[in-house]
Parts: structure tokens; C-alpha cells; sequence
């Protein structure tokens, strides 16, 4: 049984046996659903709906990435940008002259300094992390709702799903504002879920090219693997990505570890604010440090992940 039955209590790790997880889960699942309909509009995406979740999971498999308009409640939606511009001022920003490679690793000293590679990619949003998300918001209740969980799991065709191990990387707040953008990247992830919350007035947009990698294959062939021809065509502008149009109150989920994506300069006073919902297929994974410094200036401190594992145990008890 995974680590979402067991509850964090003074410290102490307290594990349910097999027959009081199976009680507790039957008897909270209507509290699941009530909680989550004061989020997500379950009229019109039933989470639990067999027929939804094999037609989202077949676009996805399909296409890389499908959209959810109008998933969100809209009072919640007004609800969370509020929220998100309160806490505004607590965001890190990545400074124009700090660059990151394509992949999100160290460059490798043993390939020309202008390979593909080692290409320096610059991206300057801001950013909120786990720990500077108010302890009652709604994106929290979303996150560990078990309802909400399950249909990701089903769609994305994954057994478990785990929150990062590290105390910054599980959800994430992203500012753009005008002149910042999020450069070309492979997520270290499989699947990436987010949640548009504002849109600006122009640019801002998603552009990614679906497979055009192939990380996990088995062939001794550099250029499958890693994809160097076709994103060098892709970052250098000789080939056009698709787009992703989305509206306030989408939910997207994408298969970012092998499709190439960024989002574009935004352009116009308003901030585009942008929630990422992050879970691992398995327990105790954190993001590199190398990203962890790059997007969030920090790495997180040991007594951080104690006390957000607290708060994961004690919020999972509740939602």
C-alpha cells in the first residue's frame, strides 16, 4: 500500500494497517468528491466517469498533451489569482543573465561548447514554491484530493503518484510579466500538469513539438535518444512548433520529458500566472539541485522537508 495511508502524527511515522486504509479510503471518497466540487466543475468533467478518462488518455497518447478548458470553478479561479498576486512579492526571479541547456543538467565538457548541448537557453519568470503557498488554499486541496489523483493516474497510465521529496518542487506558482519567458526545455519529468489561472494581454503562448526525443529508449544511437538534429532545426527556428491555446481555468497535461517546449515572451502589463502540479510515479524523488537553483534560488533546507512532509501528512488527513 503507498505512503499517501500513513499520516505524519508528532513526528512519528504512523502507518495504518491494510483493513483501516481500505475503511478510511471507502469512507472518505464522498468527502472527496464533495470537497472537489467546490473546485473543479464536476458537471462537466466527472473525474470518475470511465468513458472521460479513456478519451482524455487516448488524446494524450495520441497527441502528447490535452486541454481541460473550463476545469476550474470560476469563482475559484478569481479566488487563486488573487491568492497568487498576494504572494507575488515572495517569487524568485531568474535574473536575463542566468542560462540553462535544453536538457536541465550540467553541460557536457566533453562536446563542443556550441553543440546543441551546451546551448545556453534563457528564462526569466518568476516563481512561488510549495512552501510559500498558503497552508489553506485550494490549490493544496486539489494537489492531495484522492478523486483528483486517481483520474491523473488513470489517464496517464501510471500505478502511483507521489509528491516531490524536496519542499519547493511539488506545486509551483509562475509569474511572466512583461519581457520574461520560459526557454526551450525537456521536463525531467514524464508528464507535466498545470492549471492557467491568467492569461496576459499578448504572447505568453505554449509552443512544443511532441516526441522529438526518445530518453528511455534502449538504443546505443545518441541522435534517438537525444534528439540533437531536430532540436537544433526547432531552436534555431528552421522548423514551427505547434501552440497551445488555452483560456483562464485550464487544466493541460503534457509529456514534457521528450517533447521539446517554452513559453513565449510575454507582451502587455498583465502577468501570466501559471500553476504547476508536480508528481513523481515513484517515492523519494527530488529535482536536481542544478534546477532547483536555477528556477528557485534555493535547494531547500533538511528542516524545510521535514516540516512539508508534516504538512503533506496532516492536509492528506483533511481533503
Amino acid at each position: 500500500y503507498t505512503a499517501r495511508n500513513c499520516t505524519m502524527v508528532d513526528n512519528r511515522l504512523q502507518s495504518y494497517n491494510y483493513e483501516q486504509c481500505m475503511m478510511r479510503d471507502n469512507n472518505t471518497t464522498t468527502s472527496s468528491i464533495s470537497k472537489l466540487r467546490d473546485v473543479v466543475n464536476l458537471d462537466h468533467y466527472p473525474l470518475q466517469s470511465r468513458s472521460l478518462i479513456q478519451k482524455t488518455r487516448q488524446a494524450l497518447i495520441n497527441h502528447s498533451v490535452i486541454t481541460l478548458p473550463n476545469f476550474l470553478q470560476t469563482n475559484v479561479i478569481q479566488a487563486l489569482v488573487q491568492e497568487a498576486l498576494e504572494h507575488k512579492h515572495k517569487a524568485f526571479y531568474t535574473k536575463k543573465e542566468t542560462t540553462h541547456n535544453i536538457y536541465l543538467t550540467p553541460n557536457n565538457e566533453s562536446l563542443p561548447k556550441k553543440h546543441i548541448f551546451n546551448r545556453q537557453i534563457v528564462s526569466s519568470k518568476g516563481c512561488i514554491q510549495t512552501d510559500q503557498i498558503p497552508h489553506d488554499s485550494q490549490l493544496r486541496v486539489l494537489y492531495y484530493n484522492q478523486t483528483f489523483q486517481d483520474f491523473l493516474q488513470k489517464v496517464l497510465g501510471v500505478d502511483n503518484l507521489f509528491p516531490y521529496e524536496d519542499p519547493l518542487s511539488s506545486i509551483n506558482i509562475h509569474f511572466a510579466s512583461e519581457g520574461q519567458e520560459l526557454g526551450w526545455h525537456f521536463d525531467n519529468s514524464a508528464f507535466a500538469i498545470t492549471l492557467l489561472l491568467q492569461k496576459p494581454e499578448n504572447g505568453g503562448v505554449f509552443e512544443y513539438v511532441p516526441n522529438i526525443r526518445h530518453s528511455t529508449s534502449d538504443s546505443n544511437d545518441e541522435e534517438e535518444k537525444m534528439g540533437y538534429k531536430k532540436v537544433e532545426k526547432v531552436v534555431n527556428g528552421d522548423e514551427t512548433p505547434k501552440r497551445l491555446e488555452m483560456n483562464p481555468g485550464t487544466l493541460v497535461l503534457f509529456k514534457g520529458r521528450d517533447s521539446l517546449h517554452r513559453v513565449t515572451e510575454v507582451v502587455g502589463d498583465r502577468t501570466r500566472v501559471l500553476v504547476v502540479l508536480a508528481y513523481n510515479e515513484k517515492p523519494g524523488v527530488e529535482l536536481s539541485e542544478e534546477a532547483r537553483m536555477t528556477f528557485f534560488g534555493r535547494t531547500g533546507r533538511v528542516e524545510d522537508c521535514i516540516r512539508n512532509r508534516s504538512l503533506r501528512g496532516n492536509h492528506k488527513q483533511s481533503v
